[in-house]
């Protein structure tokens, strides 16, 4: 039983695997200030357009809702994918893989493949009798699975489908956890073309309209325990860069928007032993001084220029990152992973920059509260203050400048478990729950909820806000909330 003894043994570490309830599902997945949105709305990418899903604007944005009131549309986005929507000069983009035959169902929770791994070792069945009846139930490996891939395009008035894109049809470069989706990276775009990208498979570039631009093929790597994949891609200027810590070859790197050609690949060794596959979307850091492109990766936070060359690192994040990198008040925040610290790290950094044995900070690191980490969500900054959301309901709120913590408490005692990302307006924070239920909480340092809204299906997607709409994304559908009364609206197909 080594192999399931070595898994066991990264509980301590907040890591992955079987022992962790096979919780490397991040969706999954910042911002020196919070969003102001111009008068045509957009949300380019993967929480935002400065990854920091926090809005400070004068469109009155909704903060309830139900199946019935207040949805402007909703539309039934078919296959499966948990890759978040974008808004681009009026429509709505997402990605989704639709299954020949049936498609393994997603299950709430973290610990569901835990407690079968717990069971079935109870029956003294060997290592490989375990894994085996894990992977039947929870996994779906390639040669189980033909998927076509799809990019859909919807109207953000309406929610009609303006075009569907079939960008690559076949058997997947690797497998998925049933929590996972083999789309769920989300796509990023300039305003004038989307980017879809989904890794171990490739690039593609469309146009708004529909029309592809160019493809980059990519080579695939293993993923820690087939898990599948998650981190998404940014854009800095012309460049188009990806990240992906994977068993066997590690990299970031950076391709022309324009023509998919490679500009830059730079290859990193991170981990240890057999957890080396990460899952955290990079962040491109804007600041006075430069431009940085910042990575949160099995056990470190690397930094590189737009040229691929290191400038700092610093150990300290999990065997297994998910959450992002972002930008508040001046200083980038990094979630170091469950059981981890949080972190705020200052500009102009170089060198290593790990903290010492018993250090809360250092030059540039201003400050770190320990253990403060979170498994899957990343926190959002609003109002001076950062919001950290754990995997099982648990809301800490500290202070942006000090990383002084004010309350640390349950959302409800059935709270329920939680991949989204949670976001911030109109002096409330929302956290979403795979159960379909949003925690609606009074931003400040006194713990308040003050409403639950309930959608009654599965939530891992984080939502995009355009205008006075809330786009939120759920198992099947995706809902335009919006500040009115409405009778039930019938799906569209």
């Amino acid at each position: 039983m080594a192999q399931i003894k070595s898994l066991l043994a990264v509980r301590s570490e907040g890591g992955c695997g079987i022992a962790r309830g096979m919780r490397i599902l991040p969706i999954t997945v910042v911002a020196t200030a919070v969003i102001a949105l111009a008068a045509d709305p957009g949300w380019p990418q993967f929480r935002g357009p400065d990854s920091n899903p926090a809005f400070e604007g004068a469109a009155k944005l909704p903060d309830r809702w139900s199946k019935t009131e207040n949805i402007e549309w909703k539309s039934v986005i078919p296959g499966r994918g948990w890759s978040s929507p974008i808004v681009v000069r009026g429509r709505v983009f997402v990605t989704a893989a639709v299954t020949d035959g049936e498609s393994k169902k997603p299950q709430a929770g973290t610990e569901y493949s835990n407690q079968y791994v717990a069971e079935l070792m109870k029956k003294g069945l060997s290592e490989k009798e375990v894994m085996d009846k894990v992977m039947e139930r929870d996994f779906e490996l390639p040669h189980q699975v033909n998927l076509h891939y799809f990019l859909y395009c919807l109207d953000l008035k309406t929610g009609s489908l303006v075009w569907k894109r079939e960008f690559h049809t076949g058997r997947p470069p690797g497998g998925r956890h049933r929590k996972n989706s083999f789309t769920s990276e989300t796509p990023v775009s300039d305003g004038k073309s989307v980017y879809v990208f989904t890794a171990n498979l490739g690039l593609w570039a469309f146009d708004l309209d529909g029309k592809q631009l160019w493809k980059t093929p990519m080579e695939a790597f293993p993923i820690y325990l087939e898990f599948g994949t998650a981190a998404s891609p940014v854009l800095a200027g012309n460049q188009l860069i990806v990240v992906s810590d994977n068993q066997k070859s590690q990299f970031a790197a950076s391709y022309d928007k324009r023509t998919g050609e490679l500009i830059w690949r730079t290859q990193r060794t991170l981990g240890t032993g057999e957890f080396r596959s990460g899952w955290s979307t990079p962040f491109v850091w804007k600041h006075a001084l430069r431009t940085e492109v910042i990575t949160v990766g099995p056990r470190a936070l690397i930094s590189y220029d737009l040229e691929g060359r290191e400038l700092w690192r610093m150990s300290g994040p999990a065997d297994a990152p998910i959450p992002s990198a972002f930008a508040y008040g001046g200083m980038l925040h990094v979630d170091g992973g469950r059981g981890k610290a949080l972190y705020a790290i200052r500009p102009g950094a170089s060198g290593d920059i790990t903290l010492a044995e018993g250090e809360r900070s250092n030059a540039y690191v201003a400050w770190s509260e320990p253990r403060v980490g979170t498994y899957l969500p990343t926190p959002v900054a609003y109002r001076g203050s950062i919001y950290v959301l754990t995997e099982t309901g648990i809301l800490s709120q500290l202070d942006a400048k000090t990383g002084k913590v004010a309350y640390r408490n349950r959302l409800d005692v059935n709270a329920g478990n939680f991949t989204s990302s949670p976001w911030a307006y109109d002096g409330k924070i929302f956290c979403s729950s795979e159960e379909g239920k949003t925690f609606v909480v009074n931003a400040g340092e006194k713990f308040e909820v003050i409403r639950v809204n309930e959608l009654e299906e599965m939530i891992q997607a984080t939502p995009a806000i355009a205008g006075d709409r809330l786009l939120l994304r759920t198992e099947t559908t995706l809902f335009s909330i919006r500040q009115r009364r409405s009778r039930a609206v019938p799906p569209r197909s």
